[in-house]
């Protein structure tokens, strides 16, 4: 089984220059733990819920300053700038193999030769693939 067949294709993206508060807010609106961020449409990097975690507040009276200090950060401030990438033709199981060693949660999917984000894979598509897998079993 090849990346291509499992990868989310056209994930939603982040920009550098994307405040981290649209970024979490896009991170809550899709449900997803991870954006690849782009320039244009090559991977610059990817940003994930653990690399804003900063911005969440436990308690009432610092929810506000963590607003406003997400509202002026930006998401290139906090981004991964050199992440793991594989193109849509890498073997599942060397997906999941960087996965284990780079303890990562997703892994952007990109044209080698151009570098232009073409899909992401994340633990959740690995696990759905499994699931098929055996059910087919």
């Amino acid at each position: 089984m090849l990346v291509k067949d499992i990868m989310t294709e056209n994930p939603v993206t982040a920009t550098e220059l994307m405040s981290v508060a649209e970024a979490l807010g896009l991170l809550y609106e899709l449900d997803v733990r991870h954006l690849p961020v782009v320039r244009g449409s090559e991977l610059a990097g990817i940003v994930s819920d653990r690399d804003l975690r900063g911005f969440t507040a436990p308690s009432e009276d610092e929810a506000i300053e963590a607003i406003e200090k997400a509202r002026s950060s930006n998401v290139g401030n906090f981004m991964n700038t050199d992440p793991i990438r594989v193109d849509p033709e890498t073997d599942v199981r060397e997906i999941v193999e960087l996965m284990i060693v780079h303890r990562v949660g997703a892994v952007p999917v990109c044209d080698l030769d151009t570098g232009d984000l073409v899909g992401i894979v994340s633990y959740i598509d690995v696990l759905r693939a499994l699931q098929e897998t055996l059910e087919q079993a």
